[in-house]
């Protein structure tokens, strides 16, 4: 008998028919065999409906309060999927964070997980019980509701996966697996039937849909196998792994994009210690995360520092830099959010040389001019107009082969 958690998205819950959907896929799995948890987020539109909510409340609302609001999405599915579940003749029991429990540290918004007690769900199956547990929330030490940030429902799918040493993760959702790159903008994109931990985190940082990247770093931590599958065929699918020799032999293996970004620069800066850290600790303390970061050369003691944040977090990241700027002596800010992220992974560029200038050259040959770089082993990132989005998703595409990939 084997352990499998399934974790299914908004759009795999929208409706009454789409849970019936659910509920019948979770029977087959239970039917083969199977002690089966599943952990469901909120039907697709719920959580942005309640964050509204939340802002015509308040333009600033208690993040306490915020939480315990948001994270009732989820109650909803979890309880019809087991009413259904149950009237189907499959005994089920739902389970809210608090309940299990998840436990999380005390950051709202983005709370991050502890320990998850796994006594009452091990309870549960063993009397045959399929259980199915509220995704994207968890409980802080003083007992507050505290939600996982967007997405956060696959990472509370894997983090139990770990905790109950499950054999598989699999992870349902409106896509039939990891493409090359998004194929509703490139026809010649291709499904992969594998890609290590690795590639899959990177492109889920770098503008990737299918996994939240904390579930991913999560699952490689753990080593837990994730499967990415679709809610409404049992075709396809893309394991997500450790990484092997023939995996190693493709160069690159996705094209992404992300178009959430805007790119601040600090503009006539002074260039001595310290003044890299008094623009940033701001920010940290405001947990807005900076991507890339540039500093040019020194003239006369002064330099020019820019990077890049998400658009979601421009405003805020605005007024602390310019407040900071100002202590700082900075001449002025200057603010772009018509730029776009572009990036390629692959865990074969670490053994062959060229990946990088083949790339700059296929931008350069369509009148792309690159205002960012970025790179590490297994990943090349240009930041670029955004405008030109589409055209350079395309011709990397080409450039790297990728529609041979499988």
């Amino acid at each position: 008998m084997a352990l499998v958690v399934q974790k299914y998205g908004g759009t795999s819950v929208a409706n009454m028919a789409k849970i019936e959907n659910v509920a019948a896929k979770v029977i087959r799995t239970k039917e083969a065999g199977n002690q089966v948890v599943v952990v469901l987020s909120a039907m697709a539109g719920e959580t942005d409906r309640l964050i509204n909510l939340a802002h015509s409340a308040a333009d600033h609302p208690d993040e306490r309060e915020y939480d315990a609001l948001i994270s009732t999405g989820e109650q909803v599915t979890v309880s019809l999927l087991a009413m259904v579940l149950n009237k189907m003749g499959h005994p089920a029991r739902s389970f809210l964070g608090f309940q299990v429990k998840i436990l999380t540290d005390r950051a709202y918004k983005k709370a991050r997980i502890v320990n998850i007690d796994t006594k009452a769900i091990k309870h549960e199956l063993k009397k045959g019980t399929i259980v199915i547990v509220a995704g994207f929330q968890g409980v802080d030490p003083d007992n507050n509701v505290t939600t996982l940030g967007r997405g956060g429902s696959d990472t509370s799918a894997v983090a139990l996966a770990a905790a109950l040493h499950a054999d598989v993760c699999d992870i349902f959702t409106d896509v039939d697996g990891v493409y090359t790159t998004d194929p509703n903008i490139c026809s010649k994109a291709r499904r992969l039937s594998k890609i290590t931990y690795d590639e899959m985190l990177e492109m889920a940082r770098l503008g990737a849909k299918v996994l939240q990247p904390r579930s991913v770093e999560m699952a490689k931590k753990y080593q837990v196998p994730l499967y990415v599958r679709s809610s409404f065929t049992d075709e396809g699918g893309t394991l997500v792994t450790k990484g092997d020799k023939d995996m190693e032999k493709e160069v690159v293996s996705g094209v992404t994009y992300d178009r959430d970004q805007a790119k601040i620069t600090v503009v006539h800066v002074p260039d001595r210690p310290g003044i890299a850290a008094r623009l940033f600790t701001p920010l940290a303390e405001h947990n807005i995360v900076v991507d890339m970061i540039i500093q040019n050369a020194s003239i006369d003691g002064f330099t020019d520092l820019t990077f890049t944040a998400s658009r979601k977090d421009l405003k805020e990241a605005t007024r602390l830099v310019e407040e900071a700027g100002k202590d700082i002596g900075a001449q002025k800010v200057e603010v772009d959010q018509h730029v776009a992220k572009i990036s390629i992974v692959g865990v074969g560029m670490v053994s062959h040389s060229g990946v990088a200038a083949k790339m700059f050259a296929t931008l350069a040959r369509e009148g792309i001019n690159i205002l960012m770089i970025s790179t590490s082993d297994i990943k090349i990132s240009c930041v670029v107009q955004a405008k030109y989005t589409e055209l350079a998703v395309m011709v990397l595409h080409d450039a790297f082969e990728l529609e041979k990939r499988a």
